[in-house]
């Protein structure tokens, strides 16, 4: 039987009742799904064809109050945690700090052979949880101190660092450019290789790009090729944001010269700015490309070049994302450090530095300056 604390600081009862035999992992899900009527008129208002248009409008504007990826990942934490409540009996609605507890403490320290999760999965799980009831009209209050109390001793107890991704750097770059290649498909990957290092751009950012403004629902942004370089406009989490790529110091590791050659051979002038290729390799296909190429992609040539030869494969792949382009640049970048900020669109300064794998530490030696 599981326990816990109520609000008098008595033992109180989650659940008494015997979990069903292997529960189905989807069932109920469909109930415990957000509404429709979660954005609906109210009910002392009578309905019509021009309110009705209104409310399916803001509904479409809620759907998109944040990226795919995270309704996905929400949907999923949602679903993990309905059913680790339906295999104890519990029921997860009404929200219940002290059962959220308990879940958190599960995933800090499971039983049998599941995998613990770091601090960091452990808040990502609760933003997620709190996003769900927050559409269900049920707000969480993660202060409480069945949470709270519980999060900041797992915090204490289990807390690492950040694992950081290896950076890479110019010269890691060229080396990766080099496996590519000489056709469409070289071409595309070379493209985005290079407009992603030196715009310091997210993967997603990357793929989202539009030729033009407006030329798609789904896009993120669009790129202007101007005399000294590339304008990019950019949707991000705060907001719109301008990315300024200047040429390079040769074509072959200039990103403008590199964009350029691909929007020419793959005749691209409108829609996405980076598609698939035909199978044959001759023809770009209307289809953007998923985020998931950029990691492919640099996974790949990572390997192909041989970075990092004194690790394994799987240590090797493990180290390289697509952050590890964001970090190349701040690394790399010899500025002051307030242009490497607006450049990857960061809103502190101390963001900024968690991606700076080198660069110059003990610059200012506050020891001597003080007298010793």
């Amino acid at each position: 039987m599981d326990r816990s604390l109520n609000n008098s600081g008595r033992p109180t009862q989650i659940s008494a009742i015997a979990p069903p035999s292997r529960p189905d992992p989807r069932e109920g899900e469909e109930r415990l799904a957000p509404t429709e009527d979660a954005l609906s008129l109210p009910g002392h208002i009578a309905s019509s064809g021009a309110l009705d248009r209104l409310v399916e409008t803001a509904r479409d504007y809620a759907r998109h109050a944040a990226s795919e990826n995270t309704l996905k990942a929400y949907a999923k934490d949602w679903a993990q945690f309905a059913r680790w409540c339906r295999m104890r009996g519990a029921d997860p609605l009404p929200p219940s700090p002290e059962l959220i507890g308990l879940y958190i403490a599960d995933l800090a320290a499971p039983q049998g052979r599941v995998a613990t999760l770091s601090v960091a999965s452990i808040e990502r799980r609760l933003s997620g949880l709190g996003w769900a009831y927050a559409q269900r009209g049920h707000p969480l209050d993660r202060k409480d101190r069945h949470i709270a109390s519980v999060l900041a001793g797992i915090r204490r107890k289990h807390a690492r660092p950040p694992v950081q991704k290896e950076a890479i750097l110019p010269e890691d770059l060229r080396d990766m450019l080099d496996t590519l290649p000489h056709d469409l498909r070289g071409l595309r990957d070379r493209a985005m290789l290079l407009i992603g290092f030196a715009g310091g751009l997210r993967r997603s950012e990357i793929v989202s790009l539009d030729h033009g403004k407006d030329d798609t629902p789904d896009g993120g942004g669009w790129a202007e090729i101007l005399e000294g370089g590339v304008l990019l406009t950019l949707r991000g989490k705060t907001g719109w944001r301008e990315v300024e790529i200047a040429r390079g110091s040769s074509d072959q590791t200039c990103p403008v010269h590199a964009l350029t050659q691909w929007l020419h051979y793959a005749r691209i002038d409108f829609g996405p700015l980076f598609v698939a290729v035909s199978r044959n390799g001759l023809k770009a296909t209307g289809a953007r490309l998923s985020d998931k190429h950029v990691a492919r992609l640099i996974k790949q040539t990572v390997e192909d070049a041989g970075l990092r030869p004194e690790l394994s494969k799987a240590e090797r792949l493990a180290l390289y994302s697509g952050h590890s382009l964001r970090a190349g640049l701040a690394s790399s970048a010899e500025v002051d450090e307030r242009y490497v900020q607006k450049q990857l669109g960061h809103a502190s300064a101390e963001m900024t530095r968690r991606y700076q794998r080198r660069r110059d530490r003990f610059r200012v030696n506050l020891t001597k300056a003080a007298g010793l």
